[in-house]
């Protein structure tokens, strides 16, 4: 099949409409087409097939796909945080202020992940560490699944009793040895509005890894929960308090189909600047770019970087209530399919603004181009990080940007416009 050759032409609304709401029901789905050719958007499970050495498939310089072939060393939890722990270490080998620990020895410009252990294999150290807090709550996730299916709480060590340890080799082993989970101190101080917990959605297309391109998408948005937040641990099993994720609140009494529990990225800074003040909200987004981007970096090494990909990720983050970002995970597919009249218009833009990035002007597909597209096409995004810019303006600008130093961090607003200014950051 081709997957994409020739010019991008979009089908009607009616019919990509239709194509996106079936884009979890299909391995791929076609996104336009005329005579003369196709765009597949493709699913995780059909990239594997098509990198498969066993399928034998080549593809040729205008065909284009939309996933790199081990995407998940990002998207899946367990690797994404072994990739994380691996480049802090590399960078503190490498004697880099980036790696700088306070007196307690946490790190203290890469200290954005949870706590995290992986399950079976961490069991042990999982323990030492709960057993120095023993009131703290964890969350265990299942590594492969999505829409929060498989995800728990837990308080307590004897409420694993789903997984068992062996006593002769004083090992913990878990009843389905194909399933690995990953358990994380769970963020029980999240900030809250109206009560209830949310997290942020936000889209991140990245043309490149080698070198590192990346854009942010400005239309992201809030996922709500139903019911209002508390910490009691007589509500741990209430996932329409804990888990975000639509798939789950959607099933809850209290789901609003009209807005359907989402505030879009522009309503969260103006609800902040009121109530935090412009300066604070700066902070706490110019701190979320920098997180998206040494996670990129992290993976970047290990990632195939092959030139027929490109990538859109959805970035899960949630904000603490001291205005702390903490990254929780990456989608490698994140949903197409819209709850909400506002979120079809959202993700119709989407697939548009990434296709015309992916594709520049609509013309042939070319897997050789620089890509990198004139600014006329970005539509929604905004350039996030070009490492070939950024290398040029010295080693140190990453410590200087994370420090605040520097007016390089995409999005910090300037002094007499008031306006955000683009720019590209190391």
């Amino acid at each position: 099949f081709r997957i994409m050759a020739g010019k991008v032409k979009w089908v009607t609304d009616i019919e990509k409409s239709v194509l996106i709401n079936n884009f979890e029901k299909r391995g791929w789905i076609q996104v336009a087409e005329n005579e003369d050719w196709n765009f597949y958007w493709m699913s995780v499970q059909t990239i594997r097939n098509v990198f498969s050495v066993e399928t034998g498939y080549r593809l040729s310089d205008d065909q284009i796909v939309n996933h790199f072939p081990n995407h998940y060393e990002l998207t899946r939890k367990d690797l994404m945080v072994k990739n994380i722990k691996r480049y802090r270490k590399e960078l503190e080998k490498e004697g880099s202020p980036l790696a700088e620990k306070d007196e307690n020895g946490k790190y203290i410009y890469l200290d954005f992940v949870p706590v995290t252990f992986m399950l079976p294999a961490d069991y042990n150290l999982f323990v030492e560490e709960f057993r120095k807090n023993p009131s703290s709550t964890w969350i265990m996730k299942p590594c492969g699944k999505a829409q929060g299916k498989g995800i728990f709480l837990i308080n307590k060590l004897s409420q694993i009793k789903k997984w068992s340890r062996d006593s002769k080799t004083s090992s913990f082993v878990s009843q389905s040895s194909k399933e690995a989970y990953v358990i994380s101190l769970y963020i029980n101080n999240p900030l809250l509005i109206g009560g209830k917990k949310f997290d942020l959605r936000l889209y991140v297309l990245v043309s490149t890894y080698r070198p590192l391109r990346c854009y942010m998408y400005k239309l992201g948005f809030c996922r709500f929960c139903t019911v209002k937040y508390t910490p009691s641990t007589s509500e741990l099993d209430n996932m329409f308090v804990h888990l975000t994720n639509v798939a789950i609140q959607k099933h809850g009494d209290d789901y609003n189909h009209i807005h359907g529990g989402k505030w879009t990225v522009s309503n969260l800074r103006l609800y902040l600047e009121s109530t935090r003040g412009k300066e604070v909200t700066n902070k706490l987004f110019d701190e979320i770019h920098w997180i998206i981007v040494q996670s990129l970096k992290a993976v970047a090494p290990v990632m195939n970087n092959d030139k027929h990909c490109f990538e859109c990720y959805g970035y899960d983050i949630i904000i603490d209530d001291k205005l702390k970002p903490w990254l929780i995970e990456v989608n490698a597919s994140p949903s197409l399919t819209s709850s909400t009249a506002n979120d079809r218009i959202l993700k119709y833009n989407l697939i548009n603004d990434t296709l015309n990035i992916a594709v520049p002007n609509g013309e042939i597909p070319d897997c050789k181009w620089n890509k990198s597209p004139p600014k006329e096409v970005l539509g929604n995004y905004e350039v996030l990080y070009d490492e070939e810019m950024a290398q040029s303006d010295g080693p140190d600008r990453d410590l200087r940007s994370r420090s605040g130093q520097s007016s390089g961090l995409k999005g910090n607003r300037g002094r007499d416009s008031g306006k955000p200014v683009l720019t590209t950051w190391k």
